[in-house]
């Protein structure tokens, strides 16, 4: 089974977000398991800095030898930085999804809604495996 940290939230669409308890900025990523479903990850596209989005938008898409997803924010609010290392080397993202493969980071606006613990998130994926 995937990695799945304690000290993260999940989203049902396999992001994570880290730092909602620190503050006002969250860092945002896809999940290991994201990363095994989609294979070897070859491009990202990310959202630009200084826009904002309502929670559950899609803001860039991951692609991989296998297919293209969609990255949705799970919170709304201003993008403030993004991780040009994962656009310049998307293999980061399969290398390292909860490090130095995280996607970007948001101004949060508002609570957050729809967020999975670790296990609330471990069992929506050990139901979805096949």
């Amino acid at each position: 089974m995937s990695n799945i940290p304690d000290d993260l939230s999940y989203t049902k669409e396999h992001e994570w977000v880290a730092g909602l308890d620190d503050g006002l900025v969250v860092t945002i990523g896809i999940t290991a398991y994201a990363v095994e479903q989609l294979g070897e990850v070859v491009y990202v596209q990310l959202p630009d800095v200084g826009t904002t989005y309502e929670e559950g938008a899609s803001v860039g898409e991951v692609e991989s030898t296998k297919s293209v997803s969609e990255i949705f924010t799970p919170v709304g609010g201003e993008i403030v930085e993004v991780n040009q290392a994962v656009v310049d080397s998307p293999a980061l993202v399969g290398n390292d999804p909860y490090g130095e493969g995280w996607m970007f980071k948001v101004r949060v606006e508002g609570d957050p809604e729809e967020l999975l613990s670790s296990d609330e998130y471990a069992a929506l994926i050990s139901g979805s495996e096949s």
